[in-house]
């Protein structure tokens, strides 16, 4: 399945004449990975899109490079699409508080660059008063929206209230189910699955008990992508709130898988990291 080719990596017709498919390109070679075409529109009636503004950029762009590069070991990749579903490496910063009462991160590409936000929304004043007077938050139901890098939402997640399993329901903004992610287990190394229509498509799992890194993989235990904690200093750690992630995506996934893995690096810390506050 390998011919010498310039052909950049990415979605192209199946080699093979299967109709109404296509097969990743990996650069090199064709991989065993397909998912259906789409089906052909009519063509619009020609129109110029708006104008939008550029994404801004972190005001610290050269420490989220930092925190790629060296404190995730992950290679600078190629460029990506500019959007939170086509960039290969998503920046996950979460901003740094005394005590945590909104659950609030910054986005960013692997060169700093903004592509969006999540913002915990719906919460009452009382669920706030209880957060600030202790950590039985984690067993209440918490919802976050994801936002582009213009506030416009892209995915809402819902953790229902729990006890000692996690689980998070993943829509899109109109409603629509996308999925679920589901925690495996309580004790030991935590794993989640990812579940689309009642059967799985991925898994996350935990590389060490404190569930830090985390590999993800899909419905045949290929790693597709990978989620790296990075550390922000002692004092940072010791006396805020924030959480910082990197994700990594091997290559271009075909959604609801997509938008799954980002769902997950974006609501690991919701669903994993306040349980170090109590059980589960």
């Amino acid at each position: 399945m390998t011919s010498p080719s310039n052909t950049p990596a990415g979605w192209y017709p199946d080699p093979h004449g299967v109709p109404q498919t296509l097969r990743w390109w990996d650069g090199s070679q064709w991989t065993d990975h397909t998912h259906a075409a789409p089906a052909e529109q009519p063509a619009p009636a020609a129109q110029v899109p708006p104008q939008q503004p550029p994404a801004p950029q972190h005001p610290d762009a050269a420490r989220v490079q930092r925190q790629v590069q060296q404190q995730a070991g992950v290679a600078q990749a190629g460029q990506g699409g500019g959007s939170l579903f086509t960039e290969p490496v998503l920046v996950v910063n979460q901003k740094a508080k005394l005590i945590e009462l909104t659950n609030e991160y910054s986005v960013m590409d692997q060169h700093g660059n903004q592509l969006g936000s999540v913002t915990e929304i719906g919460q009452s004043g009382l669920k706030k008063a209880l957060r600030f007077v202790s950590s039985v938050d984690q067993f209440m139901t918490h919802k976050l929206e994801i936002r582009d890098a213009y506030g416009q939402p892209q995915l809402v997640l819902t953790r229902p209230a729990k006890f000692i399993k996690s689980r998070v329901l993943v829509e899109r903004p109109d409603g629509s189910p996308v999925g679920e992610i589901v925690q495996q287990n309580a004790i030991g190394k935590i794993s989640f699955a990812m579940n689309v229509d009642g059967r799985q498509v991925g898994a996350i799992k935990a590389e060490n008990w404190r569930a830090w890194n985390f590999a993800i993989v899909d419905h045949a235990g290929q790693e597709v992508a990978r989620i790296t904690k990075t550390w922000e200093g002692l004092a940072k750690t010791m006396f805020t709130t924030a959480d910082n992630y990197v994700l990594q995506i091997h290559f271009q996934l075909p959604d609801p898988l997509l938008s799954l893995v980002v769902a997950t690096a974006l609501t690991v810390d919701t669903a994993l990291k306040q349980d170090s506050r109590g059980l589960g």
